[in-house]
């Protein structure tokens, strides 16, 4: 039995709904969104915890250097220390689902 189709919805789809809501353009509520995106990315390159009520927690944790193995040959590689974006989903969200 195949999974059930699952919907995408993306940003647009969003600022759409929240102009309608709230009667304002769509190009007024889409640029908000597109704003708020930005701000995100802005903080989280500076190293700030981003904590929006009702959805959780945005922030970036840093990755050690380590040793890996190539799969393919299983030869040791040194992987390099990276960062990446973490989030951490809020109480509410998370028992809603």
């Amino acid at each position: 039995m195949p999974a059930p189709k699952q919907t995408v919805v993306t940003l647009k789809h969003m600022g759409e709904a929240i102009a309608k809501k709230h009667d304002m353009p769509k190009k007024t509520a889409n640029g908000v969104l597109d704003d708020m995106v930005a701000l995100l990315g802005k903080h989280l390159k500076k190293g700030d915890k981003i904590r929006i009520a009702g959805l959780g927690i945005f922030q970036v944790r840093k990755r050690p250097a380590r040793m890996g193995r190539n799969p393919a040959t299983g030869e040791p590689i040194k992987i390099k220390a990276s960062k990446k974006i973490a989030f951490r989903p809020a109480k509410d969200l998370k028992e809603s689902i």
